[in-house]
């Protein structure tokens, strides 16, 4: 009698285990904006420093494998990659220095609360702005922000993402009138 066995060819594939690999051991920098990477996640460096005191006795193993690397969002910028773009077209002239003001301060406070939410750029050309972003979730909450501010004018919204593989949303926002 045959011992029973899993067809391997239907199996699951593990594509996403690159992506999301496992955490670094010790304490890593970025050493463009100096975010720290410590406990699987990114944070902001709240003291400035490009390296920590070696004085303290508890994380003596951490120390000992400091790295300086280029963050996600770093390393997105670094390449010209976005995954969030945002194409704002036909509104009025006078409302452009406001949409800047809101895209600017918006991300800004996103980055506040995550090291790799980022604003890589605002573009203007004849009518339209086009902002990139280093999340995907920033531009869709970026979006609805712009038609919640900008409401009384009609705004249209349209969403779309990319295939399978890639993270990327790109939003399009129509004023109307």
């Amino acid at each position: 009698m045959t011992k029973w066995q899993y067809n391997k060819e239907l199996l699951p594939s593990r594509a996403g285990k690159n992506e999301f690999p496992f955490g670094e051991k010790g304490i890593v920098f970025c050493s463009d904006c100096h975010s720290i990477y410590d406990q699987k996640s990114w944070h902001h460096n709240k003291e400035n420093k490009k390296s920590l005191p070696v004085s303290r006795q508890n994380k003596q193993e951490k120390l000992k494998n400091q790295k300086l690397i280029l963050c996600p969002a770093c390393r997105m910028i670094k390449n010209k990659e976005f995954e969030g773009k945002l194409t704002i077209s036909d509104f009025p002239l006078a409302l452009e220095a406001d949409l800047n003001k809101l895209i600017k301060n918006f991300c800004q406070r996103a980055f506040e609360r995550d090291a790799l939410h980022r604003l890589i750029d605002i573009k203007s050309d004849s009518g339209s702005l086009m902002a990139t972003t280093t999340e995907n979730q920033l531009a869709v909450k970026l979006a609805k922000k712009i038609k919640e501010v900008f409401g009384k004018n009609k705004i249209q919204i349209k969403i779309s993402y990319s295939a399978d593989p890639g993270d990327t949303v790109y939003i399009k926002i129509k004023f109307a009138g």
